[in-house]
């Protein structure tokens, strides 16, 4: 299943909404712009939707009052993610309030443990 890229603008709309906060990092996520605080992600964007990681009042509200739907890549839900309505995404100064929510959500979380790297297998010769 190949997944579509996200558009340019939809790129800028989620850069300009994207914490100043030094802790606020971006990586990429499933090949998608996303951000990071502590080594957890609080938001990014998926083919065409921009997706955020919630505590669970502001999920409900997102979810019950605007219409949120379910962040499911790949067919399987991601607990406590939602793919932001489009009335949200066009609103910049909503979208900056809420991808804010997520990263204090997020940043309050606890810091996740750093993997060692994996050993390299001996080759035979």
């Amino acid at each position: 299943m190949k997944m579509e890229k996200s558009s340019p603008q939809l790129e800028q709309i989620f850069e300009a909404a994207f914490p100043d906060d030094p802790r606020a990092e971006h990586r990429k996520m499933f090949g998608f712009p996303s951000g990071v605080v502590n080594g957890n992600m609080f938001g990014g964007l998926f083919e065409h939707d921009v997706v955020l990681r919630l505590g669970a009042a502001d999920l409900s509200l997102m979810v019950n009052d605007y219409g949120a739907g379910q962040f499911e890549p790949m067919g399987k839900a991601m607990k406590g993610y939602v793919t932001v309505p489009a009335a949200i995404v066009q609103e910049p100064e909503r979208l900056r309030e809420w991808v804010q929510r997520a990263f204090e959500f997020v940043a309050a979380l606890p810091a996740k443990e750093k993997k060692p790297p994996k050993a390299k297998k001996a080759v035979a010769r």
